[in-house]
């Protein structure tokens, strides 16, 4: 015979049936959920502070070589002041002129009984008795000129002076202003007036730049085609 259950469904006691096993998922997926989130948390908090340390460190590093910086604008400044003036010295090397060889080079070419009363010099080509434009307007291009004036004994002697003056170092040109004499033969010569000699007037040109190769400075004598040396 079988047995019947008289006690009503809503009073029976639950028994476990394995049907309402999903619930026990749910909550297992949960709190892996949860311990995910707890670690991503973790992650980034320890990111967020070693961002923040190396931040620190960077602006440590930053105010350090900021102090170097100062330490070193001394001697920043004076490398500067040092360029600057080498600059400005090698820009006068390079276009200095050598007067004092032209006067010797003028003493040995000069014919004898012959002086000179003035010169006037420049190395942008502005000295007396020359025009900074030619005839039609255009500009003359600056290169070093000598104007010298003085008295020699003889007409000749101004042509033969001339020739060896275009001998000098560096002369490009030479050209002849004026060479008279108005006065008469009783009159005096002094060194500041040439009496009855004839009076010059003569212009010299230079190149612009000079040669690569300079002849040692303190030579005594020069070329015997400029009339003088050996």
């Amino acid at each position: 015979m079988k047995a019947v259950n008289l006690i009503p469904t809503e009073q029976r006691r639950v028994q476990a049936s394995g049907k309402e096993n999903g619930s026990s998922y749910i909550l297992i997926a949960l709190l892996v959920t949860l311990l995910a989130m707890v670690g991503a948390y973790v992650f980034t908090s320890n990111n967020a502070k070693d961002r923040e340390n190396q931040a620190a460190a960077a602006k440590a590093e930053a105010k350090q070589l900021e102090a170097e910086v100062k330490a070193q604008g001394a001697f920043t400044n004076f490398s500067d002041i040092k360029t600057t003036r080498l600059a400005s010295v090698m820009g006068v090397a390079t276009t200095r002129f050598d007067w004092e060889r032209l006067m010797r080079e003028l003493a040995l070419v000069m014919p004898e009984g012959s002086w000179l009363q003035s010169t006037d010099a420049s190395l942008t080509g502005a000295v007396d008795g020359q025009a900074t434009t030619t005839a039609s307007g255009t500009p003359i291009a600056p290169s070093p000129k000598a104007n010298l004036t003085g008295c020699t004994p003889d007409q000749s002697d101004v042509a033969r002076m001339m020739v060896r003056m275009r001998q000098i170092h560096r002369v490009t040109d030479v050209q002849l202003n004026k060479s008279s004499t108005e006065l008469g033969d009783n009159t005096e010569v002094s060194a500041g007036s040439c009496g009855s000699h004839y009076q010059f007037d003569i212009t010299l040109s230079f190149d612009q730049m000079p040669p690569a190769t300079e002849v040692p400075r303190g030579a005594s004598s020069v070329p015997a085609a400029l009339g003088g040396g050996s």
